[in-house]
C-alpha cells in the first residue's frame, strides 16, 4: 500500500462538511476498497470560527483557498465553493497548474470552462473529476464514461433539479400555485432566496451540457441549449395534464445523431405510466439510451450533504487508485459537431387557451393551425362562470417546432384570445 492520498477541501458548507464526515466515518472501509488511505490534510473556508460540528484538529487551515494549490501536503484539491468564475475557477486552474488533481462539485464551472480545464489537466498528467456536479449521489458520470463505454449513445434525458421537481410535485398533490409552493421550498431550504438559477432551468442546463459531452464525446456546449423554466406552469395545467394521462416534469434532453446535437431544457408532459413520471419530490433521475445496452435508468437524491459527498468520495477513490484519464477528453471536446436548434425539432404539444365565449372561436383557431399543417389530436374544454373566458386545451399530432410556434403566434393575435397561449411539449419517452 502506498502513502495516503492527501486532500485539501475548499469550502466547508453543507457538502464540504459532508465530505469530511464521510471520509472520517467510512475511512477504514474506503482504505480497504481502494488500497490507500484518503486523508484530509488541509481546508479553507470564509469563517474560521464557525461551529460546523466536524473535527478539524490536525488539519491545516488556509484563509485563502488559493493557498491549497501550493500546499506541499496536498495531493488533491476538492473545490466546493461554487460559481463559474472567481475564486473557484482560480483555485481549480492553479491546482492543475501545480500538478495537483482536482475534484469539484461545481456544475457551472465545468459547463463553462470544462474543456479548457480538461486540456490543462491532461497536459499536467493529473485528473479533473466532477461526479458531484451532476445528479448528486447518482454515479451518472461514471456510468456514462465507464459503464456504457462500449455503447454508441443516442439520447440522454432526466430530471436534474430537485427544487423544480419538488415544486411541481407539490403543485400536483396540493393544487397550490407556483408562487405558494416556491415560498415553502425556500422556507424548507430546497430553494435559494433568489430561485432563478433553479426555476428558470439554468441549473438543469449546466448539468445537461456536462452529461451530453460525456455521453456523446461532443464539445461541451452550454450556450446552444434551449432553456425554459417552470414559472408559467399553473395548477390548471397540472389538472388538464392529469385528465389527459400525463404528469408535468422539468426535463433536460440531449439527442445525438447524424444531423448533430440537440440539447433542450423545458417542462414536459410525460405519460403517467413512464418510470420518470414517478420520480417525485427532491429526487433526480437520468435515462441513457445505447445501441447495445438499450435503455438504462438511474435514480436517487440529487443534492444534499450525504449524496454529494458520496460522489466526491467516488472521485477521490479513482484518483487514489491512479486513474487520471480525462472524463472530458480534450480531443473529443474539440471535435466538430453541429449544434441543432429547436426549430427543426419534431414533437407533440399541449396548448391551453383562454378565449371569449363566442361563436366561431374554434373555427378560427383551427384555420391558424391548418395553415401551418398542425393537426389537433384531442380537445378538452372547461367552462367558467357566465360571461367569463372559457379555458380549453388541445393536444397536437407530431409537428415541427417552427410550425407550431408560428401557429401559436397567429392565434395569440386573434381578438378573442383573453390570455397568452400556454404551450408545453409532450414527450414520448
Amino acid at each position: 500500500m502506498s502513502g495516503p492520498l492527501r486532500v485539501g477541501v475548499a469550502g466547508l458548507g453543507t457538502v464540504g462538511g459532508g465530505v469530511l464526515q464521510l471520509l472520517n466515518g467510512n475511512g477504514a472501509l474506503i482504505t480497504h476498497r481502494c488500497g490507500r488511505e484518503i486523508k484530509v490534510t488541509a481546508v479553507s473556508a470564509r469563517n474560521r470560527d464557525r461551529d460546523r460540528g466536524i473535527a478539524l484538529e490536525g488539519i491545516a487551515w488556509h484563509d485563502n483557498a488559493l493557498d491549497l494549490a501550493s500546499d506541499p501536503n496536498v495531493d488533491v484539491v476538492v473545490e466546493l465553493i461554487g460559481g463559474a468564475d472567481g475564486i473557484a475557477a482560480e483555485l481549480v486552474e492553479a491546482a492543475l497548474k501545480a500538478g495537483k488533481s482536482v475534484v469539484t462539485g461545481n456544475k457551472a464551472l465545468i459547463a463553462r470552462h470544462g474543456p479548457r480545464l480538461a486540456a490543462l489537466a491532461e497536459t499536467q498528467g493529473v485528473a479533473l473529476r466532477f461526479e458531484a456536479a451532476v445528479a448528486g449521489g447518482i454515479p451518472i458520470v461514471k456510468a456514462l464514461s465507464e459503464g456504457l463505454a462500449g455503447n454508441s449513445l443516442s439520447r440522454i434525458y432526466g430530471i436534474l433539479n430537485g427544487t423544480c421537481n419538488y415544486i411541481l410535485t407539490e403543485m400536483e398533490y396540493t393544487g397550490r400555485a407556483f408562487e405558494d409552493v416556491l415560498a415553502e421550498a425556500q422556507q424548507l431550504g430546497y430553494a435559494e432566496a433568489d430561485p432563478s438559477f433553479d426555476v428558470d432551468g439554468i441549473d438543469t442546463a449546466h448539468k445537461l451540457a456536462i452529461l451530453a459531452s460525456v455521453a456523446f464525446g461532443t464539445p461541451l456546449d452550454f450556450e446552444s441549449i434551449f432553456v425554459e423554466g417552470i414559472r408559467h406552469i399553473t395548477p390548471l395545467d397540472i389538472e388538464f395534464a392529469a385528465e389527459l394521462g400525463y404528469r408535468i416534469k422539468l426535463i433536460g434532453i440531449a439527442t445525438h445523431g447524424e444531423k448533430g446535437l440537440l440539447q433542450r431544457v423545458h417542462p414536459c408532459l410525460v405519460a403517467a405510466d413512464k418510470a420518470i413520471a414517478a420520480v417525485n419530490g427532491v429526487f433526480n433521475a437520468v435515462v441513457a439510451e445505447g445501441d447495445f445496452v438499450g435503455q438504462t435508468v438511474y435514480q436517487g437524491r440529487g443534492a444534499g450533504a450525504g449524496p454529494t459527498a458520496s460522489a466526491v468520495a467516488a472521485d477521490l477513490v479513482d484518483i487514489a487508485q491512479g486513474h487520471t484519464h480525462a472524463v472530458l477528453s480534450p480531443p473529443m471536446a474539440g471535435s466538430k459537431t453541429k449544434s441543432l436548434t429547436m426549430d427543426g425539432n419534431e414533437g407533440r404539444y399541449y396548448v391551453r387557451l383562454s378565449v371569449d365565449d363566442q361563436p366561431g372561436v374554434i373555427a378560427e383557431i383551427a384555420a391558424a393551425l391548418r395553415d401551418e399543417s398542425v393537426s389537433m389530436e384531442e380537445l378538452l374544454q372547461r367552462p367558467n362562470g357566465s360571461g367569463q373566458p372559457v379555458s380549453f386545451v388541445m393536444t397536437t399530432h407530431e409537428v415541427a417546432e417552427a410550425k407550431m410556434m408560428r401557429a401559436l403566434a397567429r392565434i395569440a393575435r386573434l381578438p378573442f384570445i383573453a390570455e397568452k397561449p400556454e404551450v408545453i411539449r409532450i414527450e414520448t419517452f
